[in-house]
């Protein structure tokens, strides 16, 4: 397999029969160890649960938590809540936009940033705010984004 520990991959298997109600704590668990659901991991899945790659792909295409794709280094979530929006959350999103050189929902082809939007990440007070990783970033201006992302691109603690 290209890239795969399927060694990884066999071990998180182990613990599991082998029937169709696995599959969803099954994919679960992969994605919690490679970040993802690589199309490796589905073959040998599928193999080992005796149902079709289709099948599988059914189901992480269903549910939002399952990524088929992988994820960037810094996953950057972009809040579009009403109080985030109403406080310029747009202009935050076209600013990161600018910075790391990528659009909403895209991963950059060096897997350094994943970028997305969320209808809400809780935050409410801190509008307009982002997520980087688990960390939250609020109370946001163009400028302040912008700064941001100079000090996480230079590797800098406070950036975190």
């Amino acid at each position: 397999m290209n890239g795969l520990d399927e060694e990884l991959l066999r071990d998180i298997l182990s613990y599991y029969q082998g029937g169709r109600s696995d599959l969803v704590p099954i994919l679960l668990e992969v994605q919690v160890n490679f970040s993802y659901l690589p199309e490796e991991a589905t073959q040998l899945i599928a193999t080992f649960l005796g149902i079709t790659e289709g099948a599988i792909h059914s189901v992480a295409s269903f549910y939002a938590q399952f990524r088929l794709t992988p994820v960037g280094r810094h996953r950057v979530t972009v809040c579009r809540g009403t109080a985030c929006h109403i406080r310029g959350a747009p202009h935050i999103l076209g600013e990161i936009e600018n910075e790391i050189g990528i659009e909403e929902g895209e991963t950059r082809s060096d897997l350094e940033y994943t970028l997305e939007s969320v209808a809400c990440i809780g935050c409410c007070a801190l509008a307009p705010c982002i997520k980087i990783n688990q960390d939250v970033h609020g109370e946001l201006t163009p400028g302040k984004t912008e700064q941001l992302f100079l000090a996480l691109n230079k590797g800098e603690p406070d950036a975190r």
